[in-house]
């Protein structure tokens, strides 16, 4: 990733800014919100290899003055799945892009919870996100 930032101060202009948005090094919890109150029914299992690798890429960049941090923030996202049959192509989407084995666990328990309830409940799967406004030196 440090080639990546390299290469992304070369081809901006001078006083250009570079965004890096990405997942916060936290599990994402996942539950079920009906009649607007919120029940965790359990967390994913991630490894945070790839994420660690991209925070040292950063504060790599930032030790050598190519970029300077001009902001920082932190903000929890919430992904709503249209149905349980959403919930199931993004759980099996989550777990194969990265590389974790499959969290049937937690599918059983959410289609045990969503399936229990009697009128309008939603799954919803919560998660920080970090944004990094960088500006080039």
């Amino acid at each position: 990733m440090v080639h990546a930032l390299c290469e992304a101060r070369r081809v901006l202009k001078p006083d250009s800014i570079l965004i890096d948005l990405r997942p916060a090094i936290k599990h994402r919890e996942v539950g079920i919100v009906r009649a607007g109150r919120y029940m965790s029914l359990g967390s994913t299992r991630e490894r945070f290899d790839e994420d660690r690798a991209a925070n040292r890429a950063i504060a790599h960049v930032l030790g050598k003055r190519l970029f300077r941090q001009v902001w920082r923030t932190q903000f929890e996202c919430e992904r709503v799945p249209a149905s349980l049959k959403a919930y199931h192509e993004w759980m099996s989407e989550f777990t194969q892009t990265s590389g974790l084995p499959p969290h049937d666990w937690l599918i059983r328990r959410v289609e045990r919870a969503f399936k229990g309830q009697s009128g309008k409940s939603k799954i919803v799967v919560r998660a920080p996100l970090v944004m990094r406004v960088l500006s080039k030196e």
